[in-house]
C-alpha cells in the first residue's frame, strides 16, 4: 500500500514537472522580446558608473531584482485568485511612470545640452550619490518591467494547476534574473575583455588574432553602450506606451485598425505604442511640472504670509 503511494505521487510530480516544462517553454516564448526590452534598459540604467564599480552595481541591482521577484510572484497569485480586476490599473500605473521616466530623460537631455556644470567640490561623494541614484533608478525599472513578464506569464498559465502555476512564474523569475543580469554584468565589462586582449602577448597567429579582437571589441564597445542607450529609452515607450494601449480599450482598438490599414508595414504595432508612450510622457511630464509649480507657489505664499 505504501509502494502504491509512494508510485502515485512519484506520478503526480513527473506529471506536474512535464506540466510545468511545457508552460515554461511557452511563457519563455511570450516573454521573449520583453526580456530583450528589460536587458536594454538595464545595461542602459547601469552604464555610466566608474569602471570599478560596475559589478558591485550590477550585483546590487541583481539582488534588488530578486527582492523584487520576491514580492511580485506572491502578489500576482494572490492578485489572479482574488482581485485581478487590479492587475491591469496597477500595470498602467507602472506604464506610465515608464513613459514619464524616458520622455523627462529625453527632454532633459536635449533642453540642458549646452547646460555645464562646475565640478563638484566633493567629487568622491558626487560619485556615490549618482552610483546609489543609478542603483534605485535600476530596481524601480526591473519592478515594473518584472511585473509585466510576470503577469504575461502567468495568463500563460493560468488553466493550470496551482502548483504548476507556482513553479512557473518561480523558475521564469529565476532565470530572467539571472540571464539578464548575467548578460548586463558581460555588457558593461566588456571593454575591460577587449583591453586584455590587446595585451595578450606572442607573435603566434592565435595571439595576434586574439590582439585584434580585443582592438575590435574596444572600438565597437562605446556605440554597443550607445546604442544600448537609445534602445533602453525607446523600451520605456514602447513597453509602457503597449500597457497603457492595451489598458485603454478605445487607443487598442486604433492600433488594431491602423495594423490593418497598413499591414504592409513590419513593426507598425510597436511604432504605434512608441509613439503613444511619447505622446503619454510628454502629458504626464506636463501635468507633474505644473502640479510642482503650483505646490511651490503655494508653498511660497504661505512663507510670506
Amino acid at each position: 500500500m505504501a509502494f502504491r503511494s509512494l508510485t502515485l505521487l512519484l506520478d503526480d510530480i513527473a506529471y506536474i514537472l512535464d506540466d510545468v516544462a511545457l508552460l515554461s517553454k511557452v511563457a519563455a516564448k511570450k516573454t521573449s522580446g520583453l526580456l530583450g526590452d528589460d536587458l536594454a534598459l538595464n545595461a542602459e540604467q547601469v552604464a555610466g558608473v566608474r569602471a570599478a564599480r560596475e559589478l558591485p552595481v550590477v550585483w546590487a541591482v541583481t539582488k534588488g531584482s530578486f527582492r523584487n521577484k520576491l514580492i511580485i510572484v506572491p502578489a500576482a497569485l494572490l492578485l489572479s485568485a482574488f482581485l485581478p480586476g487590479l492587475i491591469i490599473p496597477l500595470l498602467m500605473i507602472g506604464g506610465g511612470y515608464l513613459c514619464y521616466e524616458g520622455f523627462e530623460k529625453v527632454f532633459h537631455r536635449y533642453t540642458h545640452r549646452d547646460h555645464h556644470e562646475a565640478l563638484p567640490k566633493d567629487l568622491e561623494t558626487d560619485l556615490v550619490a549618482l552610483e546609489r541614484d543609478k542603483i534605485k533608478g535600476a530596481i524601480r525599472t526591473d519592478f515594473i518591467l518584472s511585473t509585466e513578464i510576470i503577469v504575461v506569464t502567468l495568463g500563460t498559465v493560468a488553466g493550470a494547476a496551482f502548483a504548476s502555476q507556482v513553479l512557473v512564474l518561480v523558475g521564469i523569475a529565476i532565470v530572467m534574473t539571472v540571464g539578464v543580469y548575467g548578460l548586463v554584468a558581460g555588457i558593461v565589462k566588456l571593454d575591460d575583455g577587449g583591453l586584455a586582449l590587446t595585451m595578450k602577448k606572442g607573435k603566434a597567429l592565435f595571439a595576434r588574432g586574439q590582439r585584434s579582437a580585443g582592438r575590435l571589441i574596444l572600438s565597437a564597445a562605446p556605440y554597443l553602450m550607445k546604442g544600448l542607450s537609445i534602445a533602453g529609452t525607446a523600451a520605456m515607450f514602447t513597453v509602457g506606451g503597449g500597457i497603457l494601449v492595451h489598458g485603454i480599450g478605445v487607443l487598442e482598438n486604433v492600433r488594431h485598425e491602423v495594423s490593418l490599414a497598413i499591414a504592409g508595414l513590419p513593426g507598425v504595432e510597436i511604432l504605434f505604442d512608441a509613439v503613444a508612450g511619447i505622446i503619454f510622457g510628454a502629458i504626464l511630464l506636463g501635468v507633474i511640472s505644473l502640479g510642482d509649480r503650483i505646490r511651490r507657489s503655494v508653498a511660497r505664499h504661505g512663507t510670506a504670509e
